[in-house]
């Protein structure tokens, strides 16, 4: 049936539901960027062992139904009340030629002095510099706006070369899929990089990609029968990260030459294969981190890393802090939970 229009409501089961996300949803947006909030948050995942999970709301500006991109309209259970009483606000996109009313300017800037959290998807970075809680701060945004929010809103440090930025309560994320990225990034803080881990395995996607958008930039595909060899070396790799994994090795685990594997894992990965390993054992060693009181040195010698400084050296660049003080921050959440609950 053409044009019907489609209603946007969350179910949830009995799962406990501690933790309110509001989605706003408003005319002419991409059903994508909203579709991955509702596969991180909308979903009750009764299979976690978590004392709490998140309950999502979508939001419309107003009660009248919405155009989006594609032919379909949709109708939100919700309109700008919802967002007084979000944990965390998630704009997923926003058209960078409309001006935000200034009610939902004031909402926003409302929730935040609240305590809620806001997240940004692709160019909903615009709305949110709008309110001028970026001012003074790092912020992405997709890599075609990057320039155009720059000029904008000169007070804001627009970085167009990262998936994500994290100011605690404000994150901004890149192009459509960096959402999912910033997404379980959220997850992982909330809940720790073994929940995080399992959400991701849920969508098919790494929990954490480091890198940024420049990979993703004109980047020419590799061939079907590469890419799966390829792909069979890397799930190798992964099983095999306490040990010395040289290109050469993952090469011949793919039958190729080391100049021949290189260029198609660039194709296929978005990275080199020595930077993907890097990035993979970092990501091996956060549940290390989270769930056991092996001493930082040990936890990176079980994820391939021979030198404690090149384990902390790696970790601060791709999670822009210390292992030892991920440990306490984690711990310190934990606890607070625990108080909580």
């Amino acid at each position: 049936m053409a044009n019907a229009p489609l209603r946007l409501t969350v179910a949830h089961d009995a799962a406990p539901v501690t933790h309110r996300v509001v989605a706003l949803a408003h005319d002419g947006m991409a059903l994508f960027e909203l579709g991955i909030v509702a596969e991180v948050f909308g979903l009750a995942r009764p299979e976690l062992d978590v004392p709490w999970w998140y309950g999502l709301t979508i939001a419309g500006e107003t009660g009248a139904p919405m155009r989006m991109l594609g032919g379909l309209t949709v109708y939100a259970d919700a309109d700008l009340g919802a967002l007084a009483g979000a944990d965390t606000i998630v704009i997923p996109a926003w058209p960078t030629a409309r001006r935000p009313s200034p009610r939902l300017l004031d909402t926003l800037l409302d929730a935040h002095a609240r305590g809620a959290r806001i997240l940004t998807i692709c160019s909903g970075a615009f709305l949110l510099a709008g309110t001028g809680l970026l001012d003074g701060l790092s912020a992405t945004t997709h890599w075609r706006y990057a320039e155009l929010l720059q000029r904008r809103h000169p007070s804001v440090s627009v970085d167009p070369d990262v998936l994500y930025v994290d100011h605690g309560r404000l994150l901004t994320s890149a192009g459509s899929a960096a959402g999912i990225d910033a997404c379980l990034h959220l997850v992982r803080r909330d809940h720790g990089a073994a929940v995080a881990n399992v959400v991701a395995r849920r969508m098919v996607m790494p929990a954490h990609r480091d890198g940024g958008q420049a990979q993703f930039i004109e980047r020419p595909v590799a061939g079907a029968d590469g890419d799966d060899l390829v792909r069979q070396a890397a799930d190798w790799a992964l099983s095999n990260l306490d040990e010395p994994l040289r290109v050469a090795d993952l090469a011949a685990r793919a039958f190729m030459s080391t100049r021949t594997f290189t260029r198609r894992f660039n194709q296929a990965m978005g990275t080199s294969p020595r930077r993907w390993v890097i990035e993979q054992r970092v990501a091996a060693s956060l549940p290390l981190l989270e769930e056991t009181t092996h001493p930082v040195e040990h936890v990176g010698a079980l994820v391939g890393f021979s030198q404690p400084g090149t384990f902390r050296q790696h970790f601060l660049r791709i999670m822009r802090t210390s292992p030892s003080a991920y440990r306490r921050a984690f711990r310190a959440r934990e606890a607070e939970r625990r108080i909580a609950s």
